[in-house]
């Protein structure tokens, strides 16, 4: 839970899900689902805003934080290719941070296309693992160590291949927006960097010692405010 809620609190995250808020295009009084809603940042934020938000997550550890951070909505415990909702219950569904969670999107976006009334709106996204940027004396190291990140996903770069889900779904005016995220401050990654270091050693990608020597550098790089790093996160959305 507290690896969900850095994310969330993270500096662009309200930014990010503003902007997928945009996307949705939704009204005070409609109703929207938010899939791997995780603590319920957004439903929270949905709620606020007079919409009739759901939040579904498949973790109920993270639907029971949910419900305690915005008691007034309705959670559900479900995955996201079999939603506890009425053939076109919802005006609006999002879904940001799942797809590098799916083995198969495919049934998750129609699921999507059968609980979105026609004309409702859907908003996917998340970051494509392949597009991270980490700034680093051996880039070429960096490379390989953010291989070993990719390796802790079951598909890293399933981001950019939502816009022809959503094509071949029959979704229509579809747009695709980039939310870049500059960070700087090397505490707010550091434990994702040494999961990622440790990911490349396990997977023989390098050596401990490799391993060691990077983080000492980007450590190094952060206690002199040289600590670089950019993740794009792709926002596709679409009307039913």
């Amino acid at each position: 839970m507290s690896f969900l809620e850095r994310i969330e609190e993270r500096p662009g995250a309200a930014e990010l899900r503003a902007e997928s808020y945009r996307l949705l295009d939704l009204t005070s009084g409609g109703t929207c689902v938010d899939v791997g809603c995780g603590t319920g940042n957004a439903v929270a934020e949905l709620s606020a805003a007079g919409l009739k938000a759901i939040g579904v997550d498949a973790d109920p550890e993270a639907v029971e934080a949910a419900r305690v951070r915005v008691p007034e909505a309705m959670f559900h415990v479900a995955h996201s290719d079999d939603l506890p909702l009425e053939d076109a219950s919802a005006d609006g569904y999002r879904a940001v941070r799942l797809f590098h969670l799916l083995e198969d999107p495919v049934p998750t976006v129609a699921e999507a296309r059968r609980v979105i009334r026609p004309g409702g709106h859907v908003v996917l996204g998340g970051q494509d693992y392949g597009f991270l940027l980490i700034d680093s004396a051996d880039q070429d190291l960096t490379d390989v160590v953010l291989l070993g990140l990719e390796s802790r996903s079951v598909a890293p770069r399933a981001a950019r291949s939502v816009r022809d889900l959503l094509l071949d779904a029959g979704f229509r005016d579809v747009e695709v927006v980039v939310h870049t995220e500059v960070v700087t401050d090397h505490g707010l990654l550091a434990g994702q960097l040494a999961a990622a270091a440790a990911a490349a050693v396990e997977k023989a990608l390098i050596t401990q010692q490799d391993a060691d020597g990077w983080l000492a550098e980007q450590a190094d790089r952060g206690r002199r405010d040289r600590f670089l790093a950019v993740l794009p996160t792709l926002l596709v959305g679409g009307r039913r």
